[in-house]
């Protein structure tokens, strides 16, 4: 199983437009973080977690020429705004697209999506076949994935465990019998924000401790804001077990 950072980013913070710090200005490509999205896959099934506004983007750096389903984690625009250009794997699959996600992440799609979701639909417009994501756990392809519950202030939110393999992005605040899931994983990826404290994200050092708590074998930071600095600067300040993330960022596991 292959996993690949498809973006590292966040919009949370000052707009890069009229930011002047020392990772907007950066010329390390570590530095240059799209929103967050990841892509899992193997020989035989490819799937991505949530599609951002930069997907497009995304797809093409990667050159991924094959999509069997996407998975959400929750509804906000950073992490759904990229769903009409699922309409290229419609063309290139010929068939719908397998969309997986909560009801209430299935409402907000149909809010902001109201033609993929109209009765009669315009020709053209992407195609997605919906199912509603499982308590128990669900197959997709290869993948049996296990969601877990956490908090993101007082949004529920989805991270996902396959195998040896967690990843949640967009919490800070996860229940201990939602925590009981993460044990055992070898990899796990969890986002961290910035060194301060925030109301809806772990900070650094409350991701940092929660890596210890689980004591995977390799850990990796994702939605980093340019507030938390430069990459090569952060990475120097964790233990070699946990890496920075950076988009494109790829890794295989057993």
């Amino acid at each position: 199983m292959k996993i690949t950072f498809l973006g590292t980013g966040t919009s949370q913070g000052v707009p890069v437009i009229a930011c002047n710090c020392q990772a907007c200005l950066s010329k390390d490509p570590k530095d240059k973080r799209l929103r967050t999205s990841l892509l899992i896959s193997n020989r035989n099934t490819s799937i991505v977690i949530d599609t951002g506004p930069d997907f497009r983007q995304q797809m093409l750096r990667e050159n991924v020429q094959r999509l069997d389903a996407v998975l959400f984690t929750h509804e906000h625009r950073d992490h759904i705004a990229g769903l009409d250009d699922i309409r290229a794997f419609n063309f290139v699959h010929r068939k719908a697209m397998d969309v997986y996600a909560e009801e209430r992440v299935v409402s907000a799609l149909k809010y902001e999506y109201p033609y993929i979701f109209a009765e009669k639909k315009y020709p053209g417009i992407p195609k997605i076949k919906v199912h509603q994501i499982e308590k128990e756990g669900f197959t997709v392809g290869d993948f049996f994935i296990k969601p877990i519950r956490v908090m993101h202030y007082n949004l529920p939110v989805l991270g996902f465990r396959i195998g040896d393999f967690a990843y949640i992005t967009d919490a800070n605040f996860i229940a201990e019998e939602e925590k009981e899931k993460l044990f055992g994983v070898k990899y796990f990826i969890i986002n961290a924000l910035r060194k301060e404290k925030h109301v809806s994200h772990f900070s650094l050092n409350e991701a940092v401790n929660l890596i210890r708590e689980i004591s995977p074998r390799t850990a990796f930071l994702t939605h980093i804001s340019h507030q938390i600095g430069l990459h090569e600067n952060l990475q120097k300040e964790l233990p070699p077990f946990i890496k920075v993330g950076y988009d494109g960022l790829s890794f295989e596991i057993d």
